[in-house]
């Protein structure tokens, strides 16, 4: 009777450790093709703009933006997808306590920079297809020569941000008697401390705040962009001479690829947002909670390339 109890509970132990190993098996490939699709769609892409600059000498603003666009995510797919896959293969702990850090700071800088590039994009694209009778007539000229500096200005604030925040947890952890670290986080990848309040407050005043502000920036610029093409759609049925105005309808449909662009990094940010306030909160979050949040943190990285091919059919015969 003993061993067939016990013969019972290993045959159970085996099979669950095989629904483990299978489940995460499938995880580990689904990441995989994620990061592979992500990375050859935003290298693809990269590699059209620098190949047309370096044919032309010179790239549209827009375009100019886009590509900025996509080395930030480039960077958010190197720092974040490989290793995230990586760990998922049971290949663990491949970076030391130096390695995990600068692999935090360059994830930031290209999640800051997409989410500042995309605000860009909106912002821009609001002010051009405005009427000239409006607000933003004398921007209209204006705003052309003012993206390059904004991307660069991007960049710099970015890179300095994100550099305060260990700069002054390095500090803090230096003094005798500090007590500042409270736990490790363990990644997969690598682990790292997580630090005290005060750190954190830091990290929402000089990172959160502005991402939200941003986003809240995204939002109002769709609508903008939205209540535009709808007052132009109405004009044009009412002269019933669309066929009249070729610059109308390319504005239009780089407006509604811009749209689209927005909209999915607007939906993705807030998923995984609400995703990573319930990990925070929670004691001991589930596997699937904590791979879904993973997976939707990677989607616009991923799903952004194709969208921009889309607005250019030349583009994407090119990319492909």
């Amino acid at each position: 009777l003993f061993i067939h109890r016990n013969g019972s509970h290993n045959l159970k132990t085996n099979i669950l450790n095989d629904r483990i190993g299978s489940r995460d098996l499938t995880m580990a490939i689904i990441f995989l093709s994620q990061m592979t699709v992500g990375i050859l769609g935003n290298f693809a892409l990269l590699r059209h703009y620098v190949f047309h600059y370096h044919i032309k000498g010179r790239l549209r603003c827009t375009e100019l933006i886009l590509m900025h666009l996509i080395i930030a995510n480039s960077l958010v797919m190197l720092s974040k997808g490989v290793p995230k896959t990586l760990a998922a293969f049971e290949v663990k702990d491949i970076f030391n306590e130096f390695g995990c850090k600068l692999l935090f700071y360059v994830q930031r800088v290209g999640r800051g920079m997409s989410i500042g590039s995309t605000c860009l994009l909106s912002v821009f694209q609001t002010i051009m297809i405005s009427p000239m009778n409006s607000c933003w007539k004398d921007l209209k000229v204006k705003a052309p020569k003012y993206i390059g500096l904004s991307i660069f200005l991007f960049w710099i604030i970015y890179l300095i941000v994100n550099l305060i925040i260990p700069m002054y947890v390095l500090s803090v952890s230096g003094k005798p008697g500090s007590q500042n670290i409270t736990k490790n986080r363990d990644y997969g990848y690598c682990s790292t401390s997580d630090h005290d309040t005060l750190s954190e407050s830091l990290y929402v005043i000089l990172i959160v705040f502005p991402e939200i502000s941003l986003t809240g920036l995204m939002i109002w610029a769709s609508s903008s962009m939205v209540f535009i093409l709808h007052r132009h759609k109405q004009q044009v049925e009412y002269i019933h001479r669309a066929n009249h105005f070729p610059r109308s309808s390319v504005e239009s449909r780089a407006t509604q690829s811009t749209l689209a662009l927005v909209s999915t990094f607007v939906s993705f940010y807030f998923l995984s947002s609400i995703f990573h306030v319930c990990i925070v909160f929670m004691d001991n979050p589930s596997w699937w909670l904590m791979n879904t949040n993973k997976l939707v943190s990677e989607c616009f990285p991923t799903v952004s390339p194709f969208l921009i091919m889309r607005r250019d059919s030349t583009v994407s015969r090119l990319c492909f």
